[in-house]
């Protein structure tokens, strides 16, 4: 099944927001401001090629793309903004090769929030707008330390005229889609800690440390570690980057953190974000190096039932890990898959890597008792592997008779990976095998399809609007009032 990402994080978020032709990315951070208080920073980017221009006055072309952000809280209308972006003039229109950019702020007190965009080209009146909602928080409480969202930052340089991309004396052009592909070398990022000076002695030193983990394990990744000494006062700036070269592809999340003068972690905030490196794989030579004399691992001498343990762990395997193990299951060398297994959980538990083994493996059972299917063991289903990922939903609203749609359930995460209220949307299309396919999710890093609803009843809707999310009303349907209030 086809896949794009698209990213969900409380405190940044990047969306990729594409109707039948137009496609932009979304992302945003909060901060604190001294005078001003908290605020929402928004950063949108426009993909040049997939808007319409038209002659402007001065015989160029030109788009123009008309936003709208709402805010609203408790039911009513916080801040809202809305302006018409527009494109560089060009002379061409078949040699469209730009990207363009809109930066707003959105002064807000501290609390919860609903973000509502509406992107439409002005060009194309006749297109439906695109639409979508995040959820996020905002929370910088007075007296305690606070680190503000992180800003992934595409390029710097020292401001000379301050402008809407100015923060501390620096002028910032965001980076908006969390994707690093192998030609980018660098991830550079900006962020502020608050507070320091109410809650440290005058003049204590205290550390932040920043680093990259693997989203799956939550392991630091070795050579991605960073920190600075710090002096306390009212608002600290970092600015700074790592060299990622050698960063493997996979789905990481970038930390920052503070810590007291006894190394004590105080606060943290964090932003996740992908990399794709296909040229960097695993080192033969680390796991083939690995004793497991007398491990459980070297007890598993049967290698069809050792090569069915490691691919139950590809659920929470890195993409590293899913290439190396994908690649050597092919081959019948039973001491080398037994070193990348015991590899595997030591990574993972390194005290008692047996225990967490078994532990998982009851899932793995549980898994494949409720979801296999005639063709797959449940490990390797969409629900199974969520399950195994992220652990047992709390809710889960199941829909049979719905008179336009097969089969579908959603499933609610009241936490999820720093997370909260997360989504997955699992459907039935042939009705007949247990294979529900995921159709749709709002959780960092998962597929993320705004027309969910059009696609599991299209056996029963039909539309000349490419661009409709959700089907006209019908007797029976249910699919929205699940999906916004699942029980």
């Amino acid at each position: 099944m086809k896949r794009f990402w698209i990213i969900l994080i409380a405190v940044f978020c990047v969306s990729g927001l594409s109707a039948k032709n137009l496609k932009a990315y979304l992302s945003y951070a909060t901060f604190n401001s001294p005078t001003d208080g908290p605020y929402v920073e928004t950063y949108l980017s426009v993909v040049g090629k997939t808007v319409q221009y038209i002659k402007n006055t001065d015989g160029k072309y030109q788009a123009t793309v008309e936003i709208l952000i709402v805010f609203t809280g408790k039911d009513s209308v916080k801040n809202f903004k809305k302006t018409d972006l527009m494109s560089p003039e060009i002379d061409d229109t078949t040699k469209v090769n730009i990207t363009f950019m809109d930066q707003q702020r959105f002064v807000l007190p501290n609390g919860d929030y609903n973000m509502e965009i509406r992107i439409n080209d002005k060009n194309k009146p006749d297109a439906a707008p695109f639409k979508t909602k995040e959820t996020l928080t905002i929370n910088y409480p007075a007296g305690k330390i606070a680190v503000s969202g992180v800003e992934l930052v595409e390029s710097y340089k020292e401001s000379t005229t301050p402008t809407v991309l100015t923060k501390s004396g620096y002028d910032l052009v965001p980076f908006t889609i969390n994707f690093y592909p192998s030609i980018m070398k660098n991830l550079t990022f900006y962020t502020e800690v608050y507070n320091t000076d109410t809650v440290f002695k005058a003049d204590e030193k205290f550390l932040v440390d920043y680093y990259i983990e693997s989203y799956e394990t939550s392991k630091t990744i070795a050579n991605y570690f960073k920190f600075k000494t710090f002096t306390s006062k009212k608002v600290i700036v970092i600015l700074d980057e790592f060299d990622i070269t050698e960063l493997p592809s996979g789905n990481y999340v970038l930390v920052i953190e503070v810590k007291n003068k006894s190394n004590e972690r105080v606060t943290y905030n964090q932003v996740f974000f992908q990399r794709s490196n296909p040229g960097v794989t695993f080192n033969l030579a680390d796991i083939t190096s690995i004793d497991i004399t007398n491990t459980f691992a070297s007890k598993i001498t049967n290698i069809d039932t050792l090569k069915d343990f490691i691919k139950s762990t590809y659920p929470i395997s890195t993409q590293l890990e899913k290439v190396f193990a994908e690649n050597n299951m092919k081959k019948t060398d039973l001491k080398m898959l037994q070193q990348y297994f015991y590899n595997f959980w030591i990574n993972r538990n390194a005290s008692d890597p047996e225990k967490s083994w078994m532990k998982y493996y009851v899932e793995v059972c549980k898994v494949n008792k409720f979801y296999s299917t005639s063709i797959n063991k449940g490990y390797a289903t969409d629900r199974g592997r969520v399950y195994l990922q992220y652990g047992e939903p709390n809710t889960i609203t199941e829909s049979v008779s719905d008179p336009s749609a097969p089969p579908y359930e959603i499933w609610l995460y009241y936490s999820l990976q720093n997370q909260r209220n997360r989504k997955f949307v699992f459907y039935l299309p042939d009705l007949v095998t247990n294979e529900y396919e995921l159709i749709h999710s709002d959780a960092l890093g998962e597929f993320n399809n705004p027309s969910w609803q059009m696609q599991i009843m299209k056996r029963n809707t039909t539309t000349n609007n490419p661009d409709q999310l959700k089907p006209d009303d019908y007797f029976g349907g249910k699919a929205d009032d699940f999906f916004n209030h699942p029980h």
